[in-house]
């Protein structure tokens, strides 16, 4: 079968599938009588409802090209950094150091990614933006918790956008055998990290019972199986990818892992810039914005962007 036309089976087969959990996640909210647990699914469902960007994402680079997922995840990157810079305390003299993060890294970034310039988009932000940034905020002479303001900058650009960009450029990687499908390996790491979280929420809800401390949506006993069933999920994707069967179970647990410890360190650096704690483990938390959306994404898109560039691409 052609590609493309593999491909549009695929859409279509996951997109029949989300709309199936829609359908009982909508139905078991709506039958569902005691509090704690109406509130369990619908957090599953809020979860449900944002997989959906999956499918539509690739509905859209389908139509429109690989430029498209490119500026999705560029914009994703500038919702995410603005939401970093609401948390951290800001002096009028990082004025334009936030100018050059926002408006020069975010489209320098992700213009190197769309021209598919490896050597480029590796070093702009951790070698070339780590030496101008600190210049810049020095130049205004403030050096009131110069270093913490300089780190927490560098931080956000790492995480919000280099560490994010490594999604789109999964789709870009040149790979012998896999000429013209890499779309196919973004998808397939989309949806074995999607697997992992929304997996861990499900088991989560129906037996755990040691909620986490960096987010009670989830607990050990989720984590642990929604992590197992993803990376077997993995390994039954493998003819959507360049691996082995053996090799796809490997790349599934680095997901997985990779996914959870970004999750895991996104919620210290949250909590330490002051946001809002989680709530108690007798309740939920519903509402999510953009950095919560992209932590797992964040850790997780790198490592697999690395092992494939190293083990199997040119």
């Amino acid at each position: 079968m052609a590609p493309m036309n593999t491909f549009f089976w695929v859409l279509l087969s996951f997109a029949a599938l989300f709309a199936a959990a829609t359908a009982l996640g909508t139905w078991l909210e709506a039958r569902a009588g005691d509090t704690i647990k109406v509130a369990w699914i619908h957090q599953l469902n809020v979860r449900i409802r944002a997989s959906w960007l999956i499918p539509l994402l690739f509905a859209i680079a389908f139509a429109l090209g690989s430029a498209a997922v490119v500026l999705v995840f560029a914009v994703a990157s500038f919702l995410a950094l603005r939401e970093f810079v609401a948390l951290t305390p800001i002096k009028p003299s990082d004025y334009w150091a936030l100018i050059v993060a926002f408006y020069v890294a975010i489209p320098v970034q992700y213009l190197l990614i769309a021209a598919g310039w490896y050597v480029g988009f590796a070093v702009f932000i951790p070698v070339y933006l780590f030496l101008v940034l600190p210049v810049i905020m020095a130049w205004r002479q403030d050096v009131e918790r110069y270093l913490e303001r300089v780190a927490k900058v560098q931080w956000g650009l790492m995480i919000s956008v280099y560490c994010v960009s490594h999604a789109p450029a999964i789709a870009t990687l040149r790979i012998p055998g896999f000429e013209g499908r890499s779309a196919m390996l973004l998808l397939y790491f989309l949806l074995v990290l999607q697997a992992s979280e929304l997996l861990a929420v499900i088991v989560s809800a129906a037996i755990g019972r040691t909620p986490l401390k960096s987010n009670p949506n989830k607990s050990r006993e989720g984590v642990a199986i929604g992590g197992g069933a993803a990376i077997l999920i993995g390994a039954s994707l493998w003819w959507m990818t360049p691996f082995s069967w053996w090799q796809s179970l490997l790349m599934a647990a680095a997901i997985a892992i990779a996914g959870f410890l970004g999750g895991l360190v996104l919620s210290a650096v949250k909590r330490s810039l002051g946001a809002r704690a989680p709530v108690a483990s007798d309740s939920v938390q519903l509402g999510r914005g953009m950095l919560d959306r992209l932590d797992a994404l964040a850790f997780a898109a790198p490592v697999f962007f690395h092992l494939t560039l190293f083990f199997f691409a040119r």
